[in-house]
């Protein structure tokens, strides 16, 4: 997995002094995240301390080998957005159950200032991931997205979407490999695919009906990608990748 560059926000989140890294919080029972997991230690300036990441291995094989300092910096942007989604006055998350295995998008709907993000019941484990992408959506339609993706602060669209994508993808591989989380077949695929090169097919091909500007000038740049990618998916997952299933 490639190196993260994140630019960490600056307030209650990045305070000097001992931090814990917290994935997820089961022991918060009225916000519905999953399990506290503190790790002591942190050094003096505030940095949260992290076991190596361990591989993520699925029945086929295939593995995922996260880079340590990658997920340092990432668990660090992460621990400011749970507790900006706790504790911030200024707009309201809302979690429902789906018995559906779906994916964050789905289910999601924007207000002015809030957001509701349908949580499947069995991946609970997933919470967190579900709550950041429909957190980047909200700061991102309360103008503030440049606190916490300021490399799409401007994007719009598909680049946009594929920006907040990549980074809850690159959240479930941090949970799965450095706390624990169990496995949940949507994000895994979605993690795999992001860490293999396959984002871009991956959001096409599941996503059929949307982008379609952006789907076209992209299938003309890498024409046989997709058959690349089905090909790469059944040989990882044994089925067909979402979209292009019964």
């Amino acid at each position: 997995m490639s190196r993260l560059k994140i630019r960490r926000r600056v307030g209650r989140g990045s305070s000097e002094g001992p931090r814990h890294t917290v994935w997820p919080r089961r022991s918060l029972l009225s916000l519905g995240l999953g399990a506290l997991v503190v790790v002591s230690g942190a050094c003096a300036a505030g940095a949260p301390v992290i076991p190596p990441p361990r591989p993520i291995v699925v029945y086929s094989g295939a593995r995922i080998f996260a880079d340590h300092e990658a997920m340092k910096e990432l668990n660090g942007w992460v621990l400011d957005a749970q507790m900006t989604i706790e504790e911030d006055p200024s707009f309201l998350l809302i979690r429902s159950s789906t018995l559906q295995e779906q994916l964050p998008w789905e289910g999601m709907v924007l207000g002015e200032d809030s957001v509701t993000v349908e949580i499947p019941l069995g991946g609970q484990d997933a919470t967190l991931v579900y709550d950041i992408y429909g957190f980047l959506h909200l700061m991102n339609q309360m103008g503030r997205l440049d606190e916490w993706l300021p490399e799409a602060a401007d994007a719009t669209g598909y680049e946009l979407e594929r920006a907040i994508v990549e980074r809850i993808a690159d959240t479930w591989i941090l949970g799965r490999s450095v706390f624990d989380t169990q496995p949940f077949g949507p994000l895994d695929e979605l993690s795999y695919a992001r860490d293999a090169g396959y984002l871009d097919a991956y959001i096409f091909t599941a996503r059929p009906d949307e982008f379609g500007t952006a789907r076209t000038e992209w299938a003309r740049a890498n024409p046989g990608r997709v058959d690349e990618y089905r090909e790469w998916f059944l040989q990882t997952f044994n089925q067909e990748p979402p979209g292009l299933r019964n």
